[in-house]
């Protein structure tokens, strides 16, 4: 535990009980929760996985420092004794980064047993989801990165020449469905209110709700990079067949899952702008979430030096490879 003792020291924790996060599958990150007295609480994050660099992680704290500044409802970072955002400790191994952010006010709706708060709708949760998500992205709008400090763009990682070397061949139809797709994306608009930096892992798993108020304080940029704005929506769109699965037919299914995210559009449109050229391709983003969804478990499986199980994919690659819309969830035969 030499590197947490280390971390420890440059941000000032020593009179904290610092304890691990228990890893989740795919995870790329050493967690731990760091408390005083039940009055201040930090995350430390530990990073060692090789495939990044100083400047990626100074391109993501610099990126959630600017949103913070400008009173979007993010968990702030915090700098070191250093004044740095990122700390890094190369003992002339792989170098390891380190960074410390605020705690974020309030708790996962998983650990409330997806039951929101008392007294409100969920027509309320759904509103501020959406309506956070449009502060982050209008600020994204007006972010500036340091020019050596800027993170990937879309096609930098989802690209034919790494996804070819990825994904076996023995998956070719799934390949050739994938390449397709790009080739779609490449041709839509990157105008400034249609792409940006994005959070690209937003979701409830992601953001603390204050079971008081309703507001949403999100973190974990970690994964943050260039792309669509809409890629976060269409995020919000799949993940909403959580409150669906109590309900067996398909159309019921499908109407539940558009009318959370018509009330998430109402929320972010009182933030920001959606191009109409683009909320028109909602199930063509809903593609490119399924592809990133795919993509991390071939990267975890990777990571792991395992093989793939196919049913973790099976269904987003079918409907890739078919051309089923809506992840499936519009089917004629329903």
């Amino acid at each position: 535990m030499k590197k947490l003792e280390q971390a420890i020291k440059l941000f000032s924790l020593e009179d904290f009980d610092c304890h691990k996060v228990e890893d989740h599958e795919g995870g790329r990150n050493k967690i731990f929760i760091c408390s005083k007295g039940g009055e201040k609480k930090f995350v430390l994050r530990i990073s060692a996985t090789g495939d990044r660099t100083e400047n990626d992680y100074l391109a993501e704290t610099e990126f959630v420092r600017f949103l913070a500044k400008n009173e979007a409802p993010v968990a702030d970072v915090i700098p070191s004794v250093n004044g740095k955002l990122v700390e890094v400790l190369d003992d002339g191994a792989a170098p390891v980064f380190l960074s410390l952010f605020e705690y974020a006010k309030g708790m996962l709706l998983a650990d409330n047993g997806y039951r929101y708060r008392d007294g409100a709708t969920l027509e309320e949760y759904f509103f501020n989801t959406g309506k956070t998500l449009g502060k982050i992205h209008a600020l994204s709008k007006n972010f500036e990165p340091v020019a050596a400090h800027h993170r990937q763009d879309y096609f930098d990682k989802y690209n034919m020449e790494y996804l070819g070397r990825l994904i076996p061949d023995k998956y070719s139809e799934l390949k050739s469905a994938i390449a397709a797709r790009l080739e779609t994306f490449r041709v839509l608009p990157t105008d400034a209110q249609s792409y940006g930096l994005v959070h690209f892992d937003f979701s409830d798993g992601n953001y603390h709700i204050d079971m008081t108020t309703g507001n949403i304080t999100v973190f974990d940029f970690d994964n943050c990079l260039y792309c669509w704005y809409m890629f976060d929506l269409a995020n919000l769109w799949l993940h909403n067949e959580g409150w669906t699965r109590q309900e067996t037919d398909p159309k019921k299914r499908f109407a539940i899952m558009q009318k959370c995210f018509d009330l998430q559009l109402q929320g972010y449109k009182t933030e920001t702008e959606l191009p109409d050229e683009l909320q028109e391709k909602l199930p063509l983003f809903i593609d490119m979430v399924l592809i990133e969804n795919i993509v991390d478990e071939f990267e975890c499986a990777a990571r792991e030096g395992q093989e793939l199980d196919y049913e973790d994919i099976e269904d987003a690659a079918e409907c890739l490879i078919n051309g089923i819309p809506y992840a499936g969830f519009r089917k004629e035969e329903a």
